[in-house]
C-alpha cells in the first residue's frame, strides 16, 4: 500500500496494491493491522456506510462534531466521484483549506479524513457506489455541515453547478463562517 499525506495534516490518500490475471484483479481494502502501521493513527472503526447515487449528486459537505465527531476511511467500488475533505479544526495551519481527489473503481484510492474534518462528494459518472467506514456511530443531533459553493473554500467542483442534484437539506447549509458565527451564540 501507498500512503500520501495531503497538504491537510491527518488527511491521507492510501493506494492499494492491485494484482491483476487473466481472472480480474485482487487487491486488500482494507487491513487494520497494516492500516494502523501505515498511518500511525489509532482509528477503530466502528461503522461502515454505503451510498448508491447517480450523475450530479452532491452530498456534503457533513460533518459530526463535538463528542460524536467522526475519522472516515472513504472509498468508491463503483463509478468514479469528486471527494472532498474540508480542515474545520480551528487550531490547524490549514484551517479552512480543502484537498480535492478523485476516486474511482479503477484507481481503488481511498482517503482517511480525521476527526474535525468536513467531507462531501459529487458523483461523476453515471451512477456510483460510495464506502466509508466511520470510528464513531452516527449521531443525527451532532450533525452539521458547510454549503457546497461557500466562497471562501472556493472548491472547483468538477461539474456544472446546475447538474448538481442536493438534497433539501444540503441547499440550506450555512457557510464556514456562518457556522462558526452560530457556535459564538
Amino acid at each position: 500500500m501507498v500512503v500520501e499525506e495531503t497538504k491537510l495534516k491527518g488527511c491521507f490518500v492510501l493506494t492499494p496494491r492491485v494484482f491483476e490475471d487473466s481472472r480480474g484483479k485482487f487487491f486488500e481494502s482494507y487491513n487494520k493491522t497494516t492500516f494502523k502501521k501505515a498511518i500511525d493513527i489509532k482509528t477503530d472503526f466502528v461503522q461502515d456506510n454505503q451510498s448508491i447515487s447517480k450523475k450530479g449528486v452532491l452530498r456534503g459537505i457533513h460533518f459530526q462534531e463535538g463528542k460524536h465527531s467522526q475519522a472516515k476511511l472513504v472509498s468508491v467500488t463503483k463509478g468514479v466521484v469528486q471527494d472532498i475533505c474540508v480542515d474545520i479544526r480551528k487550531d490547524s495551519n490549514t484551517f479552512g483549506e480543502h484537498f480535492s481527489i478523485i476516486l474511482s473503481s479503477e484507481n481503488h484510492k481511498q482517503v482517511y479524513i480525521p476527526r474535525g474534518f468536513a467531507h462531501g462528494f459529487l458523483v461523476l459518472s453515471d451512477y456510483a457506489i460510495f464506502n466509508y467506514k466511520c470510528d464513531n456511530y452516527y449521531h443525527k443531533s451532532s450533525e452539521r455541515g458547510i454549503i457546497y459553493n461557500d466562497p471562501t473554500l472556493n472548491i472547483n467542483w468538477q461539474l456544472d453547478k446546475n447538474s448538481f442534484l442536493l438534497s433539501h437539506k444540503d441547499k440550506q447549509l450555512p457557510t464556514l463562517r456562518g457556522y462558526l458565527d452560530e457556535k459564538k451564540d
